[in-house]
């Protein structure tokens, strides 16, 4: 098993970063979260886990430990592959998951695409001993999904400009998809930054 890799950052995409390891650039599948805090040309450590398929190798790259291990457990749950385990990340931190899980907040599942009222329901109940209880000493002042719903802006502009994008340029982004987060918050869901990061990349294309 791969239990991290270490290295100067070669490239980075909206959903994979490039790291340099003895020569070789290994592609690590990242949530837009951790592909924020990375910058091309500057060394990072991310935490990895080794997804073997039939006619695929794939390497999930994670921001520490802590968010590899609830990526794995989160697979233990029937129907719940690598793809919806990197969702359920990139809509929830670690934390936000294991409150959701330890007080059956079907509403938090929900709000990760690909998720509906049964498979939270599912979920919830598959999860309940597996998750364990929040670590952070905060999670008791935050509300589900409370990190990545009020630093959205925050964590896509950083994302663009980690993905070489001017200060102005991830800002006017941000402002064009803004409606599309907004309009989430108001259904009661956490903004889903993956779509959003994808969205404002296109507008960004189309100004270019």
């Amino acid at each position: 098993m791969i239990a991290f890799v270490s290295g100067p950052v070669a490239a980075l995409a909206p959903t994979t970063a490039v790291i340099e390891v003895g020569g070789v650039g290994m592609a690590l599948q990242c949530t837009p979260q951790t592909l924020a805090g990375l910058r091309v040309g500057q060394e990072a450590r991310l935490a990895t886990s080794l997804v073997v398929r039939e006619d695929s190798l794939t390497l999930y790259g994670f921001a520490d430990e802590d968010e590899r291990q609830v990526f794995e457990l989160l697979q233990t749950a029937s129907g719940v592959g690598p793809r919806l385990a990197q969702a359920m990340l990139a809509t929830h931190s670690p934390d936000a998951l294991r409150l959701a899980v330890s007080t059956g907040d079907e509403k938090a599942l929900t709000a990760v695409s690909g998720i509906g009222k049964k498979g939270a329901q599912k979920l919830l109940l598959e999860l309940k001993d597996r998750l364990g209880e929040p670590v952070g000493a905060h999670i008791g002042h935050q509300g589900i999904g409370t990190p990545v719903t009020s630093g959205w802006r925050d964590q896509l502009q950083a994302a663009l400009i980690g993905l070489g994008y001017a200060s102005r340029e991830a800002e006017e982004a941000v402002t064009a998809v803004a409606p599309q987060a907004e309009a989430a918050v108001a259904e009661g869901a956490a903004p889903p930054v993956p779509q959003l990061l994808r969205a404002a990349l296109q507008t960004l294309n189309r100004a270019r």
